[in-house]
């Protein structure tokens, strides 16, 4: 019976840090999606840019200090990447992985109050039942 030579293992992590991490992976355990899938989504979508360029690829290197611009819900974040983690963990520890620029926060929310505003002067729903009946009575109909 003849003896197999070993072959080194391969591990999924890289060996080092400063080699980077997919895209992907990187935006979920940085939590800004809840699933890789969504993650995935989004940059097939074209919702990622990387460092100025509009990124396609899932797998993508993310290394610190590239920018990436995530947009997301009507939001646009705009971060630089502090550091990578291959495992999703609590939210302090994902809030260490970047750093969002002043403007973006800025911009982020200058939209929110637009928004807050809009839905107080558009409500989307439907008059409470004594407010029906004020318009009713408005209009002139009875029933």
């Amino acid at each position: 019976m003849k003896k197999r030579p070993s072959q080194p293992t391969r591990t999924a992590e890289p060996t080092d840090r400063s080699e980077g991490q997919r895209l992907d992976t990187w935006l979920w355990a940085a939590r800004f999606f809840k699933t890789r899938q969504l993650a995935s989504t989004a940059i097939d979508g074209g919702k990622i840019e990387l460092n100025g360029q509009s990124v396609t690829k899932r797998g993508k290197t993310v290394r610190p200090g590239d920018r990436l611009t995530i947009s997301k819900g009507g939001m646009r974040f705009v971060v630089d990447v502090e550091g990578l983690n291959q495992k999703r963990g609590p939210a302090a520890q994902a809030e260490q992985l970047y750093r969002e620029t002043a403007e973006s926060i800025e911009q982020r929310q200058l939209v929110a109050e637009q928004q807050r505003a809009e839905r107080e002067l558009n409500p989307h729903h439907k008059p409470a039942k004594q407010a029906r009946a004020l318009l009713r009575a408005l209009r002139g109909k009875s029933f």
